[in-house]
């Protein structure tokens, strides 16, 4: 999912140029400018801090051997004369050797260059290493039987047990063609492994791509991804069933819950109530082709939807959290009828705490300046904001630093099963 999803002119397919073409390429020059393909900032070339004596750290680290005799006792012999203790080893097997991936905790003096040039010296070679936490001491078959079970639970989750599978990577979904066509791009039924890219078949007929630059996917994790999508792909369409009845400060109540394509009809219904002014401020240009957009947003493959609907059900506002990458949007429209009474700033905020329990760093809107109605529910959040301006086109982005997630994470979500 890109920022261009929620644009209406990527969804209905490239025409010539026109402002709003501009506004998009805008936001893509924005977005290169400020997220490159490289190492994330803590890898091993990023500064450390400062040891404290006596303590100890946790270390992530892969190389590669021969697969031979004593090639890993090679290995385990260099680490234990620099006192580092082995906690867990993974063997991924290659065509030719073995990818070790070892968890270590090291005397917090010893740097992660000194672990690197042991291991060169006993005979591992493309050694990659990164300081890890307490969350990988749980071990792997633990840790992928938990994102299964949330897979099984919500289709939305996909994308971040993926990301939690695998890494620090960035994950983006290529929908289907509209007419019923597949968007295999040659991808074959079992998906395709290119060194630091794979590719899978999203089970609506879609391309799930997958990309780590700063170190390249094993036969293992493939399989592993591949096995999630294809339980993902077993279960079929699901959200959880949760719903939370609220009063608005004015007295009218209102009920939110997770929402998905089933709600196709009653979205569509909601933006032919709502004003040219509205529509434009939610997506800064012409709206046609409701359906094909709609159903694009309210898929759980790119992301989860909330709902408000009144007593009668009649749904009134959409609140989308869009997983765009590495980056996770936000975005919110809401009736004319009911704006002005807090039905936005509720939303807002749930779509942040699910971000925050998701463990995205952070969230961004595209909007208008014109817009108060989002800079202020923006600013309602009590978070730190940051501003860009591209083309007159305002993004906000809301950093989460733990704390700050902790916070807005006690926030009701609807989402519960």
């Amino acid at each position: 999912m890109t920022r261009k999803v929620t644009d209406v002119r990527h969804l209905n397919d490239c025409r010539p140029a026109n402002p709003w073409q501009r506004v998009t390429a805008a936001l893509q020059t924005w977005r290169t400018r400020r997220h490159e393909h490289a190492p994330p900032s803590d890898d091993t070339e990023s500064p450390a801090p400062e040891p404290v004596p006596g303590a100890n750290t946790l270390w992530r680290m892969r190389t590669t051997v021969r697969d031979e005799p004593g090639s890993l006792a090679a290995l385990c012999t260099a680490l234990a004369e620099h006192r580092a203790d082995i906690l867990s080893l993974q063997t991924h097997p290659l065509a030719e050797g073995t990818v070790d991936e070892f968890l270590l905790r090291a005397p917090g003096e010893l740097p992660a260059s000194a672990i690197s040039t042991a291991v060169q010296s006993a005979g591992g070679t493309d050694t990659w290493i990164e300081r890890a936490d307490a969350h990988d001491l749980v071990d792997a078959p633990t840790r992928i039987l938990g994102l299964a079970a949330r897979t099984a639970l919500d289709a939305a989750e996909l994308p971040l047990a993926l990301r939690q599978l695998l890494g620090r990577c960035t994950i983006r979904s290529q929908p289907a063609p509209a007419g019923g066509g597949r968007a295999s791009d040659g991808v074959p039924v079992e998906g395709a492994l290119d060194d630091t890219v794979m590719r899978l078949r999203a089970p609506e007929g879609g391309v799930i791509t997958v990309e780590r630059p700063y170190l390249p996917f094993t036969p293992t994790e493939f399989a592993r991804a591949r096995a999630l999508v294809e339980l993902d792909a077993r279960l079929g369409p699901r959200v959880p069933h949760g719903r939370d009845v609220l009063t608005l400060a004015e007295g009218s109540d209102i009920t939110v819950r997770r929402a998905d394509t089933r709600d196709l009809e009653a979205a569509r219904a909601m933006h032919e109530r709502c004003s040219d002014r509205t529509l434009k401020l939610r997506y800064h240009g012409p709206v046609g082709d409701a359906d094909r957009y709609l159903n694009h947003l309210l898929s759980p493959r790119f992301g989860r939807t909330l709902t408000v609907q009144t007593p009668s059900g009649r749904l009134v506002g959409l609140g989308h959290l869009l997983w765009d990458g590495d980056e996770t949007e936000v975005a919110v429209i809401v009736e004319d009828a009911w704006q002005r009474r807090g039905v936005g700033g509720e939303l807002l905020g749930r779509l942040v705490a699910m971000a925050a329990e998701g463990g995205c760093r952070s969230v961004y809107a595209v909007t208008q300046a014109s817009n108060t109605g989002m800079v202020a529910a923006m600013r309602g959040l009590g978070l730190p904001l940051d501003y860009q301006v591209e083309e007159g086109t305002l993004v906000i982005t809301a950093r989460l630093s733990e704390p700050d997630a902790e916070r807005v994470s006690s926030l009701g979500n609807a989402s519960a099963p």
